[in-house]
């Protein structure tokens, strides 16, 4: 791809193309309509992963954020592994971007994503899943009375912040050897620990505003980005 250009907000093709991928999701038509991906889709995510990586810095000197497109930097692949599933759609109908903060893969640090699909946009902040050893220390941190404590006032200041959700419940009862009266049970039930925002307005998707939008959400949801960077 050319050289990375100052981030104008993807192009309403860029976000028919997913509607249509919804519609024709096979690899013919994908290769029909490559050049429309790579144009609309990849190419505006370039420019956007490059302004918002920088913005997040402001936030922690830690954060990274990559703009190739191969799927090891910030913009996720979007070719499904079809390998172990059921749903044999060759292409995920989303466009997901990635910025983290720690070393090794991306995925297991806590971050930021844009998720962008066609019915909007949408930021995270957090962690999806928990390795098993992450899991471990975040469970010790839940019940640590200095470290549960903060971990309850970060959730409460993002929530002050707007309406936004907090998820990674996952388990149904308290994990085997602590405490299923303890205060923060329900923390102890989850396998991850992430913030989803309110829903992006999707004009705002085709505005370079799309940055300052982002950016707004990621300083509310901060507090729990930083508790997982001392936890986990």
């Amino acid at each position: 791809m050319s050289e990375i250009t100052q981030f104008a907000g993807f192009p309403a093709e860029g976000i028919q193309f997913l509607v249509d991928l919804a519609e024709n999701n096979g690899r013919d038509w994908f290769q029909a309509h490559k050049k429309t991906y790579q144009e609309c889709l990849l190419r505006p995510a370039q420019s956007f992963v490059q302004a918002m990586g920088e913005r997040l810095k402001t936030i922690s000197r830690g954060i990274q954020f990559d703009t190739a497109t191969s799927g090891r930097g910030s913009i996720m692949r979007i070719y499904r592994d079809t390998r172990f599933s059921k749903d044999k759609t060759p292409y995920y109908t989303y466009l997901r971007v990635m910025f983290w903060e720690g070393a090794g893969k991306k995925m297991e640090n806590p971050g930021f994503m844009l998720w962008i699909d066609p019915a909007g946009a949408g930021m995270y902040a957090g962690m999806y899943s928990f390795t098993k050893s992450q899991l471990e220390s975040y469970r010790d941190a839940v019940v640590d009375e200095t470290m549960g404590s903060s971990l309850i006032a970060a959730i409460d200041a993002v929530r002050s912040a707007g309406d936004y959700e907090i998820g990674g419940a996952h388990y149904k009862r308290a994990p085997r050897g602590y405490d299923a009266d303890h205060e923060r049970v329900e923390l102890l039930k989850h396998n991850g620990l992430w913030a989803k925002s309110p829903a992006i307005e999707p004009a705002l998707m085709t505005t370079p505003e799309l940055v300052d939008a982002c950016f707004a959400h990621c300083h509310n949801a901060a507090p729990l980005h930083r508790w997982l960077l001392g936890a986990v």
